[in-house]
């Protein structure tokens, strides 16, 4: 495939490097396969212990050096690395398309949120602003600064392969940091290409080797990072219980931990709603990347008086979806990433009819031509109950639950009524649900909208989550601080030297 060509992906790859020499190591090699078509991609050399401890070794080097440049000069590295990823948009695009399964259109937006967090990042590294005090001693100056932290562990996930390395990591930058990556063992490749990417753009600008260091590798190499004392910062993306041991394994070293984690995202539906709106909210957040975004809609709760009336329109567009090849932009729906991730969202269709719930559109996985890869399955609705384990639960599948509500108090209960906390929304034309909503009676989630669905951030806006979605905040708004140290200073520009507490040493 040319894409592929363009992006140096080749049969076999390595799968560490310092981000100028690919180190070759004694780890597995990892087979990637397509989703799309069962289709072998390539392979990519897993870390051992020493091309990882050789990565880590470089980018405490590079740290040192790097963290000297003026951030606006770092800014005009990052820059640059923006306008690489517009020449390479439409090949990577294809290439998380094809190794992730979600549809072309995504691949592509998932590269441009790569660009946008870079013009983003670009224009942060003129504001790391600090903030100046007054001083309750007499000629006294204080003030607070950020520094950089050193390195910056990056765990990402296959659902969003390369955009969300690239939240982390322009902004890191910027600050001063230095950033190792470990990605999805599910889409090592996507990794190596932004990885030739960004070397490419190194090399032209002389940035000390170690600055961008990669560590393709299973679950081992996210010990390692997890552990490191040279570590002071991991952010990991993924599921609740993979966030869980990553921040008792940074907690137990007193390290830093930035987790965005699993969401169980629910639309509010009013009676007061535009019900239009609405059901295309719900259809796009229920559906797009087969439902395996951290974001994707997973529960309706529905007022009673417009209750069958969502459902009637629900039934009638599931009926359109179109279910096949990503790369084909007439499909709606491409593949989970896996068979095991086709397990998952059966298994959670049987526990969903053994506690009650009835299925008003019928899962299943798809046969026959063009579904030969056997991760192809149908988008279903069931009708449930909040109180459902299977409700409570997140399964990273197309599978929506439909709830009944009577009042907005018991909406929002029903709501935040979940473990997890990362994002919800409402659809209401009524001013005071939208503000309860919003107000501190309302949604407990990280992300709380009004009129638009539950999927899809703007890179402006901090994203993440509260409960078991972490707590962290990756992206836009402030979250830079999460990336630097805070330090506070004073200085006594006086002759004398006035104690605490009024204390006095006779000398």
């Amino acid at each position: 495939m040319d894409f592929l060509a363009s992006l140096k992906i080749q049969s076999n790859n390595a799968g560490v490097s310092t981000g100028k020499t690919w180190i070759n190591t004694s780890g597995p090699a990892i087979e990637s396969f397509s989703p799309v078509d069962g289709k072998r991609i390539g392979s990519v050399q897993a870390a051992d212990r020493n091309s990882y401890d050789a990565v880590i070794a470089k980018a405490q080097e590079a740290f040192l050096a790097w963290r000297q440049w003026p951030a606006p000069k770092r800014g005009e590295i990052v820059r640059q690395i923006g306008e690489a990823l517009r020449r390479y948009k439409e090949p990577l695009g294809k290439l998380v398309s094809y190794e992730m399964g979600k549809s072309l259109q995504e691949g592509y937006g998932e590269v441009q949120e790569m660009i946008d967090i870079c013009d983003f990042a670009v224009g942060l590294s003129r504001q790391l602003h600090g903030l100046t005090m007054h001083s309750e001693r007499p000629a006294h100056r204080m003030y607070e600064q950020w520094h950089p932290l050193g390195i910056v562990g990056i765990i990402s996930a296959f659902n969003f392969p390369v955009a969300v390395w690239s939240w982390n990591t322009m902004l890191a930058w910027v600050c001063g940091n230095v950033c190792v990556w470990k990605p999805s063992e599910k889409t090592p490749l996507c990794a190596v290409a932004c990885q030739h990417i960004v070397e490419e753009v190194f090399a032209k600008n002389n940035v000390p080797e170690g600055v961008c260091g990669l560590i393709v590798g299973n679950r081992d190499s996210g010990e390692w990072l997890s552990a490191d004392t040279r570590v002071p910062l991991v952010s990991a993306t993924g599921s609740t219980r993979m966030g869980k041991a990553v921040g008792a394994t940074v907690g137990a070293r007193l390290g830093k931990a930035l987790l965005e984690l699993g969401g169980n995202n629910a639309i509010i539906i009013s009676k007061d709603a535009d019900l239009d709106i609405a059901v295309l909210g719900a259809i796009f957040g229920a559906v797009g990347t087969a439902g395996q975004r951290c974001t994707t809609t997973r529960r309706l709760i529905i007022h009673e008086d417009v209750y069958d009336s969502i459902k009637n329109k629900l039934v009638s567009a599931y009926k359109q979806l179109r279910i096949g090849d990503p790369l084909d932009e007439k499909n709606h729906v491409g593949p989970l990433i896996d068979t095991d991730a086709v397990r998952l969202y059966l298994e959670s269709i049987e526990a969903c009819k053994k506690e009650g719930g009835k299925f008003i559109v019928e899962g299943g996985v798809l046969e026959g031509k063009g579904y030969e890869s056997g991760c192809y399955v149908k988008p279903c609705i069931a009708e449930a109950q909040p109180q459902y384990a299977i409700v409570q639960h997140e399964t990273f599948a197309p599978i929506l639950y439909l709830l009944k509500y009577k009042t907005i108090d018991e909406a929002i209960a029903i709501q935040n009524g979940v473990p997890q906390g990362l994002s919800s929304a409402i659809m209401t034309l009524n001013l005071r649900e939208a503000e309860q909503f919003l107000s501190h009676a309302g949604s407990d989630c990280g992300i709380a909208n009004v009129n638009i669905g539950t999927s899809g951030a703007e890179i402006g806006g901090a994203f993440g989550g509260e409960k078991e979605t972490g707590g962290g905040r990756e992206s836009g708004s402030d979250a830079w601080k999460a990336y630097m140290r805070r330090q506070t200073n004073t200085i006594n520009y006086s002759t004398q030297l006035p104690l605490a507490q009024g204390i006095k040493f006779d000398l």
